[in-house]
């Protein structure tokens, strides 16, 4: 469309200085199509070539060959339709004009195609980037996922091998209880949001194991608002939480203790604290607090970019850790 508005455009000039319109649209045409060609040529170059910043000279070179050789194709085909002396004068005198107008013409098809394939390049790379980074999000939480069940699965292991000598009927209910967490765990994805009901059931799967593994020193209160039940949060998530909680509440103590979980919605996030006891002379938590902590708080930043999810506090022999998860 752009080259049959220049050959009007172009017959329209040459009409107006007193050539027929028959020699008019003949070298106007004429000098569209070599004109088209070599946008063509010079669009193609910088679709597989975006030179630096130190190789601009060679597209200036570039566009300036395309011109003249624009220039040189109207210089010597034209004369051959033998449009009269006339003609052929204006034709040479014309000629550095034409090598001006095309050089003009074929520099803004080169800038234009440089800002696009530029642009283009750049979308891709930021595409790739993305990609990248999602791959190796991806291989990180799934490291994650694998460092959390090892040393639960180890301690339950050995309890039920405690307990087949002298409470075989108990083993087997813990090896089944163990079968059906297992089972949750495998089934669940780590960017996968779940509803807070959903958690709370499989939470619950991993404190029956640990009641059995505890027995009666280990008591639990889990209290939930009705209205955030159906709040999402990431799969998984509670059940480091609640263990670091019983390591730090339960081993070094020979009584009952008691984990407690609250949940609620606070504006426009689900707010879940969780409380354990804890000697300040033996257990000494501090924010990071082994694998299960750190853990969580990597989850949270990996899925949402944000590091402001997660606090631990520890007052008059209860520590806290409180997690905030937004809600879209």
């Amino acid at each position: 469309m752009s080259g049959i508005v220049w050959a009007a455009l172009q017959a329209y000039i040459l009409h107006s200085f007193g050539f027929f319109w028959v020699v008019s649209a003949a070298d106007a045409g004429l000098s569209a199509v070599l004109l088209s060609v070599a946008c063509w040529l010079i669009n193609n170059n910088l679709r597989y070539y975006q030179p630096d910043k130190g190789s601009y000279i060679y597209l200036l070179v570039w566009c300036g060959a395309l011109a003249f050789g624009c220039a040189t194709g109207c210089r010597y085909i034209l004369p051959l339709f033998n449009f009269g002396g006339v003609y052929d004068n204006f034709l040479k005198q014309s000629l550095v004009i034409r090598v001006f107008t095309d050089f003009l013409a074929i520099g803004w098809m080169a800038m234009i195609s440089a800002l696009f394939y530029s642009q283009l390049d750049q979308k891709r790379t930021e595409q790739r980037k993305t990609e990248a980074e999602k791959l190796a999000r991806d291989a990180e939480l799934y490291n994650l996922r694998q460092q959390l069940q090892p040393h639960f699965l180890f301690n339950s292991l050995n309890s039920i091998n405690a307990l087949i000598g002298f409470k075989p009927e108990l083993a087997r209910k813990m090896v089944q209880q163990l079968s059906d967490f297992l089972r949750g765990t495998l089934k669940k994805d780590d960017n996968l949001l779940v509803p807070l009901s959903d958690e709370l059931a499989h939470l619950n799967l991993y404190l029956d194991i640990e009641k059995v593994r505890f027995g009666h020193r280990l008591q639990t209160e889990i209290s939930c608002d009705g209205n955030c039940e159906t709040a999402l949060l990431p799969s998984l998530l509670l059940q480091p939480l609640v263990e670091n909680a019983i390591k730090f509440g339960l081993y070094d103590t020979t009584g009952e203790v008691t984990i407690s979980l609250r949940a609620e919605m606070d504006e426009q996030y689900l707010v879940i604290m969780i409380q354990n006891p804890y000697d300040a002379k033996t257990s000494r938590p501090r924010k990071g607090t082994g694998f299960g902590l750190s853990g969580v708080q990597r989850r949270l930043y990996l899925i949402f970019a944000r590091n402001d999810l997660m606090e631990t506090h520890a007052n008059d022999d209860i520590f806290t850790t409180i997690i905030k998860i937004p809600q879209q």
